[in-house]
């Protein structure tokens, strides 16, 4: 070990602030429960549009609430909008789950404290070269997905929606298209360290 790579302890107060990182700790774990939660949720719903398929009428009502399917002579069975909106919400619910994923072990590992992933078989291809930056552009791409499922849900069940929700959910997926492109030119423009270069 080099001179300048010795570990010196630190001061203190320094030492303190530093590791009031481990205070997130918490937060990250709360958003595992959060996890947890999403992926019984899922469960649910898929256990819902299975029975309903099969005729539960209980199953079918609570798609139907569900997807705003109000009025009129309702479906016996799930039919091809109705499935189609359910599928959505369930992808709608794996976005969420890929977004609390990257968000837990990419700011976890950025903020703090390495995992020690290096080599390892399953170590996502994102986390290799992820620092607040990076992660800030991936959430924001995430978060327009998410956004366009909704959209679509919206404009598939469009009978049953007001025009000014239309138009407000559109106005607000082009703001998070919009931001997340200023992010991503505000990342371009920031200096990035050379790789292999020593400092």
């Amino acid at each position: 070990m080099t001179p300048d790579k010795v570990l010196r302890p630190l001061k203190p107060l320094p030492n303190l602030i530093f590791m009031s990182r481990w205070l997130q700790l918490p937060l990250y774990l709360g958003l595992i429960v959060a996890q947890g939660i999403y992926v019984w949720v899922f469960w649910q719903e898929l256990f819902h549009l299975v029975l309903a398929t099969f005729g539960n009428a209980d199953s079918l009502t609570h798609l139907l609430d569900a997807v705003t399917v109000e009025g009129g002579v309702r479906p016996t069975k799930p039919n091809e909008t109705v499935l189609m909106l359910v599928v959505l919400g369930l992808i709608d619910v794996v976005m969420i789950s890929n977004l609390l994923i990257m968000v837990i072990v990419g700011g976890y590992e950025t903020f703090v404290s390495r995992m020690g992933l290096q080599n390892h078989p399953d170590q996502p291809e994102w986390l290799s070269s992820v620092n607040a930056s990076v992660l800030k552009v991936k959430l924001a791409t995430a978060i327009i997905g998410i956004s366009s499922i909704h959209l679509l849900k919206t404009f598939i069940n469009a009978a049953h929606h007001d025009d000014k929700v239309i138009i407000a959910q559109v106005a607000i997926h082009i703001t998070f298209l919009l931001s997340a492109i200023a992010i991503a030119a505000s990342d371009r423009l920031m200096p990035h360290p050379t790789p292999g270069k020593n400092h």
